[in-house]
């Protein structure tokens, strides 16, 4: 309780240097209690307000267009969001409404009650891990199946010598903004960035260690030319290892190939210089360094988009994971966490046989993917909010209006604007399983999200096998 007290009293807008206690808090950062910054940071919030628009922004989504492969980056969902959405970033993102702007889809049938606008944010974030767009590509260890992380994306590579384009730039700010819009709303976001890009995001060291963790080979490679270099300063060393050696390094000069697969020289003109025994350290060195560095200005940009949404002082308390856990929400799905914010609808109750049933199925059948994919049915989002006073809306069971011969073909509606499900009366765990799984996997409600009500009347046709939507 103290240490909460004294952290409320102090003035984390002051710069380094001008308050000795302050900055004691900002160097033990790492000992304070997550939820003690968050308490802390809220405060900050409150005290800046929020933007008030009158209207907030219709933004149109051409699904057609964004599932174009030919026209990479320029059709994407991310894309159409960051052309209607950048120029005012900065003032949308930081309203006062649950709703920053309106999805429509153009060429269904919805109203955005809430349902597309946080589908458009999953598919947004969708988009920015993925090889739709150039701006990120997966880890090395993920496209050599090696190591650990091998699902994290990191900034693509840019020549070391060569300034990067504006419009990428503008991009990398506005994941930036994305990412303070989240902490802000609390509307997180499924981005699968590496503990370095947080890192630098909150202005701490990267490691070698941390370019381990998501590119093993480098650092095996390191490793190895650090083995030579100590072997060549011994003087019982082999002649024929020594040889074998600069043989080795004959072959290799002062240029990278990076994570992109592209050749980039350490030093000018450095294709044409070989390494040696003699300037193997010197190597070593400028490899470090572009290893350490090569994403910097990539995360620069992106941190400048991040504080243009939420001043930096406020972030000042944040280490790299609680800054992952603001922005991104927990790691894993916690079904208890749902649970406790269901509400059954009509005539059912959490004590009905194929509720518990459904209970069953989430929270010991399905796998984190599944569990992200039966999220993004009901209610268009893969993350739930953190604890229960986030739960703006709660998680409606309505009931599956079926005759029983037939309750166990059809398939369960859901609801995104509503976050609700229609969910039918299945006889077996296995049966509600199998129904959950081939709903969650390829049936899509945006289109049909309109009006909860009539939804609720639309039937599905139940032909032998074959089940049909109307």
């Amino acid at each position: 309780m103290l240490i909460e007290k004294v952290v409320s009293l102090l003035n984390f807008t002051l710069s380094p240097g001008q308050s000795i206690l302050t900055d004691k808090f900002r160097a033990h950062k790492t000992y304070l209690l997550y939820s003690t910054k968050l308490q802390r940071f809220e405060e900050c919030l409150q005290k800046i307000g929020a933007t008030s628009l009158e209207n907030i922004p219709s933004i149109n989504f051409d699904t057609l267009k964004a599932s174009n492969v030919d026209d990479k980056d320029e059709a994407t969902i991310f894309r159409q969001a960051y052309d209607q959405l950048h120029q005012n970033a900065q003032v949308i993102f930081r309203g006062e409404k649950e709703q920053l702007w309106l999805a429509q889809y153009i060429g269904m049938h919805s109203t955005d009650q809430g349902g597309p606008y946080r589908d458009s944010i999953t598919r947004i974030c969708s988009d920015i891990c993925s090889t739709r767009l150039s701006l990120f590509i997966l880890c090395p260890n993920g496209q050599t199946q090696t190591g650990l992380n091998r699902d994290r994306w990191i900034p693509n590579v840019f020549p070391p010598n060569k300034s990067i384009p504006t419009k990428i730039k503008e991009q990398y700010r506005f994941i930036g903004q994305l990412m303070g819009m989240a902490m802000r709303q609390k509307h997180y976001l499924d981005l699968k960035f590496p503990l370095l890009l947080w890192k630098q995001s909150v202005q701490e060291q990267i490691t070698m260690e941390d370019i381990e963790a998501i590119d093993m080979q480098s650092f095996t490679i390191i490793n190895e030319m650090a083995k030579i270099i100590n072997r060549n300063q011994s003087t019982d060393t082999d002649n024929d290892i020594n040889f074998l050696h600069n043989s080795i390094m004959g072959e290799l000069h002062f240029d990278i190939v990076s994570s992109a697969g592209q050749i980039y020289e350490l030093v000018p003109g450095g294709a044409e210089i070989p390494i040696t025994s003699d300037n193997l350290k010197q190597y070593c060195t400028y490899y470090c360094t572009y290893r350490l560095n090569k994403f910097h200005r990539q995360i620069e940009f992106i941190r400048q988009g991040l504080y243009s949404i939420i001043p930096s002082y406020y972030l000042s308390l944040f280490t790299a994971s609680n800054l992952e856990e603001a922005v991104c929400g927990k790691g894993q799905i916690d079904i208890e966490l749902l649970k406790r914010n269901t509400i059954y609808r009509y005539e059912n109750n959490e004590n009905q046989p194929h509720i518990q049933r459904f209970w069953k199925v989430l929270s010991e059948l399905f796998d984190e993917d599944q569990k992200k994919l039966f999220l993004i049915f009901v209610c268009g989002r893969s993350i739930l909010p953190s604890k229960d006073e986030e739960f703006t809306s709660k998680f409606n069971i309505c009931p599956y209006y079926i005759t029983n011969e037939e309750v166990d073909k059809v398939l369960p509606r859901s609801h995104t604007c509503f976050f609700a499900i229609d969910l039918p009366e299945y006889s077996t765990t296995e049966i509600m399983y199998e129904r959950l799984s081939y709903a969650i996997t390829h049936c899509s409600s945006i289109d049909g999200d309109g009006n909860m009500l009539e939804a609720i009347d639309l039937r599905y046709l139940v032909l032998g096998d074959e089940i049909l939507t109307i």
